[in-house]
């Protein structure tokens, strides 16, 4: 009987051939690890921006509409039958069945726009990181009063390099160490940060912060810049909670009975309910603890113990070296097969080499890899030492990335499996929820476009400072 039991579980395969083991535990931890990223640690400079009313409800919105269109997006997963239909593997994979070519275009543009746009953040991230470490290194050993200003621009170069290496990496697939360390990493400087905050409200017995913010008129803060900021920290907002590009992804790991639209929408709520709770902590327990003058990156407004600080920015480090390549992949995937079926005699594109590291394994490799690949990674990192703000392209990515991929396609995409009725209730109300997303997304891509133009004024191109 127990044999008859294994067998029987060893041939139980889904309706398309493969073998799905995940469950709402399981797709609530990749939805926890694709939430929480680097964007956490400018919540409080987004946070100060708006100040204890604004802020907090923004973080609180913001979370709400990312878990509504998300379980809009888990009935998407079959279609046209939510339950029956057939699979969706992808995201553009659902758009493609619900909307249709010309969407998918749309929905491709946007997706490795955000892709490349969060390596250029990374790059600039972690330059910040790793001048964090250098500053609170030489106000340890050399005193508070010490000049310990450095310059970012090496750091980007060596970044780039070390990206350069691992991009030659043939892909991703299978690869699960790189994710389970940037979910350790990004859980540690994460908590780092809400610890570092919380000891500096106790040490000075209060919580900083005004009702509204930044306040006009105070440090040189002209009306346009605390304009351009609050719209800057919507986006900042928008960009910690991006999740949706990736929910389809995950749910495609889950095994049914119950459907896997009812056990994604458990793990949605799970996740974010978890993330939120996380991501209003830190963003208010920073606020407290620096007030109006909140850091652009909460873990560098601190000096001491510097060692956890160190800890902390090391781990941010290592988090993003791995992540970088997780967002690169798909990107050189996508132009590499479009290449290489354009020109299909091509040997650039086709003939492979092998370099022998003993063994009897080797590297593999075309030209088209090693030239365009690092060619790529030259450009990223260029784009990142003219644009060394990790707020504005926070910002930016959170304002490109809200309203077509967190919101629009979700809610249309929901309206035509679901056949809602034009000029219906539920119709008025999901549009309304599109155009006003729409309306947040352009604000808040104006505010990062218009802070970088002022940056730039003041700014030595090639000369990153901390």
């Amino acid at each position: 009987m127990d044999v008859e039991k294994v067998e029987r579980k060893e041939v139980a395969v889904d309706d398309d051939g493969r073998v799905r083991t995940g469950t709402v535990w399981t797709a609530t931890t990749h939805a926890i690890t694709a939430v929480i990223g680097s964007g956490v640690l400018a919540l409080p400079w987004s946070v100060a921006q708006m100040g204890w009313v604004l802020g907090p409800i923004a973080l609180v919105v913001c979370a709400y509409i990312t878990y509504y269109t998300a379980v809009l997006l888990c009935d998407c997963y079959r279609t046209p039958d939510p339950v029956h239909g057939k699979r969706n593997y992808t995201y553009m994979d659902v758009v493609r069945s619900c909307l249709g070519p010309r969407d998918v275009v749309v929905c491709g543009i946007a997706q490795y726009a955000i892709l490349w746009g969060a390596m250029v953040g990374y790059t600039i991230t972690t330059a910040t990181s790793i001048m964090s470490v250098v500053r609170t290194n030489c106000h340890h050993y050399k005193g508070p009063d010490a000049t310990c200003g450095s310059s970012g621009t090496m750091y980007m170069v060596l970044f780039g390099l070390a990206e350069v290496v691992l991009s030659q990496c043939p892909s991703l697939e299978g690869v699960t160490l790189i994710s389970v360390v940037a979910a350790v990493m990004s859980f540690t400087y994460s908590f780092v940060g809400l610890f570092l905050s919380a000891a500096k409200v106790a040490s000075h017995g209060a919580a900083h912060g005004t009702l509204l913010g930044v306040r006009v008129g105070a440090g040189g803060v002209t009306a346009s810049t605390k304009a351009w900021h609050f719209l800057q920290a919507l986006g900042n907002i928008a960009f910690a909670y991006t999740y949706s590009m990736l929910l389809i992804e995950i749910q495609d790991t889950v095994k049914s009975p119950p459907s896997e639209n009812v056990t994604m929408k458990r793990a949605s709520l799970y996740g974010i309910g978890v993330t939120t709770v996380f991501y209003v902590s830190i963003g208010c327990v920073g606020y407290a603890a620096f007030g109006n003058a909140a850091p652009g990156n909460v873990l560098t407004g601190f000096l001491e113990p510097f060692w956890l600080v160190d800890i902390a920015n090391v781990a941010v480090v290592i988090h993003l070296v791995g992540a970088y390549q997780v967002y690169a992949q798909p990107v050189f995937a996508c132009y590499e097969k479009w290449l290489a079926s354009r020109w299909p005699e091509s040997a650039f594109f086709h003939r492979e080499y092998a370099v022998p590291l003993g063994g009897g394994s080797a590297v593999r490799f075309t030209l088209c890899k090693l030239v365009l690949r690092t060619a790529f990674v030259a450009v990223t990192t260029v784009v990142s030492l003219v644009l060394p703000f990790f707020n504005a392209v926070l910002g930016l990515l959170g304002a490109v990335a809200f309203w077509p991929l967190t919101v629009y396609f979700p809610v249309t995409m929901y309206m035509a499996q679901a056949k809602v009725q034009r000029g219906s209730r539920k119709w008025v109300a999901l549009q309304a929820l599109n155009v006003g997303a729409l309306v947040v997304s352009l604000l808040a891509a104006v505010g990062s476009v218009a802070d970088m133009a002022q940056r730039l004024r003041h700014v030595t191109i090639f000369q990153t400072q901390l």
